[in-house]
């Protein structure tokens, strides 16, 4: 989605919002300017800039990158920011991203022609990370402030925050604090300068003083406005997940093309059916692929009557809706071993209508190659000539139709489009099956599936398959074998500790496992302590990404300990306890996920191929977009289409998919009394300020930190 200097074909519209851009005086005569909707980012390679970027590259809003590192780039004069299109003065950018205030040397041309460009069109800039002085209405840090590290500080938003750009959040910001032994975050905290025109939005205790110092603040001067980002960032940590929301609307003004949104949804497979239970003295499963055949004592996992009754009261607690994959054998079968009784059946059905339902194919078969299990770990079985056997499309097809057949029967709210096969296979899984089982395309489209789950962490990209288009699932680490969580640590040191340790080593042969252990977790308080606190974390980062993508989890951590619900208590909790009601988790099902990520995919290939016209001209958006392509915008509550309400409501602003259809699409927005409509002649244009210092960049905010035993 980014965009280079040399292929700008993006035009994109003005940014000014009603309560954040200063009134120009307009000259006589002189046409409203057209401001295309445009963000461009100056970069120097630091992470502050870059986690910018991939903040607008994620919500699908258009950007210019120029790489000050780059001896080829071009040179950023006035041509480059603004010209005359249609005899209307034209910005070409509604925003500009510095790595800091000035990164330009000092008495720089290009520093010069930025700051002239935004004082005629009021375009705001802001300053990804720069050190607290004059030059940015600050204080200097050094002896009335501090300069150091922030970990695991605990910052505010302001009441000036709150009643702006950042008032989606509660009020803290907490900062990341992963490891003990590197630093993550550097931060330089001072008040306003005497006589600045600073209004601070995000701060937190100065050390050692009594007051607080900014953290992210606006400053305006000579006409011009900018906001100032004083602590470093990547793109992955909290903090600035947290604030990127408000930054893009701060500099946008709240009108841009893309969205974001917080997603959360779990789908809780093999309903109905019973899970092999860990064996804590095999390090195997009795019954599943990883224990030899006939290794030890079948000891199943499934749900009882009070599983369910937990599960609808929690969902009413949370108001929140999980979705149930199920396997209408597992049912079945328990009727006829047990003289037609099925007390928990009974209650799923009771209760069928609390919760969303999934195929999950009848049996949960595997549906890719023909395993021979005779060995650990399983191949795939060959035919005579040496060729891999596959599972055949009508023995998937009627896998797929027998457990619809069966729900619908039962009475069970399907979307027959949907569908998660056992163990996502038919989907290639390596090393064994590195390719699809040729026969699940045409089985797909032989019972009309369109979505059809994957794991994220083997199949992460959309595609599509026979008539299907894959949704990828995020696995937890919350193990299907385990309903106790004595079994669950067990597991989780046995995987994640060295082989001199007893462990399987994982982490030896692949060190980038991000939850590798130093020591074996205590049995008795390692879930508490270190796995429910580790995936809330990892999940919520998920949550807070814009990513749509669903959690998947199974029916026997809902049973017995209930091993699940302290992870997905700990999402939800930490959710409300950061965020305003008006900014809700998005709780989809499964299709719907899907259709948001194909939009998202489409979207992203018209802007990377430059067919996308986007701009503002006073009060009123234009967008137009090639063919079916859907557009993704967000804007001021109470947007219009044609007299009809634009997108819906989320986090203080409107947001959502339009189509052009190859034709503008306008969109009018409320009216603003600080709107510019015109652009003006700049002042005398004065001196850029000295080059920014060079500013503290720890190795933690370089690259993403993995939660440790501690935190």
């Amino acid at each position: 989605m980014k965009r280079t200097i040399r292929t700008t074909a993006l035009l994109v519209g003005t940014l000014m919002t009603a309560v954040m851009l200063p009134t120009v005086t307009a000259q006589a005569a002189a046409p409203t300017p057209r401001v295309d909707l445009r963000v461009l980012v100056v970069s120097d390679g630091g992470p502050s800039t870059d986690a910018i970027a991939a903040e607008l590259e994620n919500a699908g809003t258009p950007y210019t990158e120029v790489d000050l590192r780059d001896a080829d780039r071009s040179v950023i004069d006035a041509a480059f920011l603004a010209d005359t299109f249609d005899g209307r003065p034209r910005a070409k950018y509604q925003a500009v991203v510095l790595p800091n205030d000035n990164p330009f040397p000092t008495g720089s041309s290009e520093m010069a022609a930025l700051i002239a460009y935004e004082q005629t069109y009021a375009i705001p800039q802001v300053d990804a990370y720069t050190y607290a002085r004059p030059q940015v209405g600050l204080n200097a840090a050094v002896g009335t402030g501090y300069a150091g590290s922030v970990d695991g500080v605990r910052a505010e938003v302001t009441e000036a925050g709150k009643a702006g750009v950042f008032g989606y959040l509660e009020g803290a910001v907490p900062f990341e604090d992963n490891s003990p032994t590197v630093g993550e975050s550097y931060a330089y905290l001072s008040t306003p300068a005497a006589g600045a025109d600073f209004v601070p939005y995000v701060q937190a205790a100065i050390p050692g003083r009594a007051t607080k110092g900014s953290l992210v603040g606006e400053y305006r001067h000579d006409g011009r406005r900018e906001l100032v980002v004083t602590f470093v960032y990547n793109q992955h940590q909290q903090q600035f997940r947290l604030l990127a929301r408000g930054i893009v609307e701060w500099m946008t003004g709240g009108v841009h093309l893309g969205a974001n949104r917080n997603y959360f949804a779990v789908h809780v497979d093999d309903v109905f059916a019973a899970d092999d239970r860990w064996d804590t003295v095999l390090n195997c499963t009795p019954g599943d692929v990883d224990c030899q055949p006939g290794e030890g004592t079948l000891n199943p996992i499934r749900m009882v009557p009070a599983d369910v009754d937990h599960a609808t009261a929690w969902q009413n607690s949370r108001d929140f809706t999980l979705d149930f994959a199920y396997n209408a054998s597992g049912t079945v079968d328990h009727r006829q071993d047990n003289g037609g009784q099925d007390p928990l059946a009974d209650r799923l059905l009771a209760e069928r209508d609390r919760f969303r339902w999934i195929n999950h194919t009848y049996t949960h078969a595997f549906l890719g190659c023909v395993q021979d299990t005779a060995v650990v770990p399983w191949k795939c079985a060959t035919n005579p000539d040496g060729s891999t056997r596959w599972v055949g499309r009508n023995e998937i097809a009627d896998e797929i139709a027998a457990n619809e057949a069966w729900g619908v029967a039962a009475g069970l709210p399907l979307h027959k489009v949907e569908l998660v096969t056992g163990e996502h296979s038919g989907l290639k899984v390596t090393p064994q099956q590195p390719v699809d089982n040729p026969n699940l395309g045409p089985a797909l489209t032989d019972t009309g599936i369109a979505w059809l789950g994957s794991d994220n962490s083997r199949d992460p990209v959309q595609r599509r398959v026979g008539t299907a288009t894959t949704v990828s699932r995020y696995p937890m680490n919350v193990f299907y074998n385990a309903g106790r969580t004595a079994e669950q640590v067990d597991e989780y040191n046995w995987i994640y500790t060295s082989r001199a340790q007893g462990g399987s080593g994982i982490c030896e042969d692949n060190p980038a496992t991000s939850t590798c252990l130093a020591a074996p977790l205590d049995v008795a308080t390692g879930y508490t302590e270190h796995i429910v606190p580790l995936e809330t974390r990892i999940a919520l980062g998920h949550v807070l990404a814009n990513d749509p993508r669903p959690h998947f989890i199974h029916q026997s951590n809902l049973a017995e300990d209930r091993i699940a619900y302290p992870v997905l208590d700990g999402v939800l909790g930490d959710y409300e306890a950061l965020f305003t009601d008006d900014a809700p988790v998005m709780n989809l099902r499964m299709k719907e996920i899907g259709v948001e990520m194909r939009q998202r995919t489409a979207w992203r290939a018209a802007l990377d191929a430059g067919t996308v016209t986007a701009y503002r001209i006073g009060d009123r958006v234009t967008v137009l977009t090639p063919g079916d392509v859907a557009f993704a915008a967000t804007l001021p509550a109470g947007a219009q289409h044609d007299g009809t309400d634009f997108g819906t409501p989320y986090a203080g602003a409107v947001s959502g998919w339009g189509r052009s259809g190859g034709s503008p699409y306008t969109l009018d927005l409320p009216p603003s009394a600080d709107t510019p409509t015109t652009a003006v002649a700049p002042g005398r244009t004065p001196a850029p300020a000295p080059t920014a210092p060079r500013t503290e960049v720890p190795a933690g905010a370089r690259q993403q930190i993995p939660y440790s035993a501690e935190r």
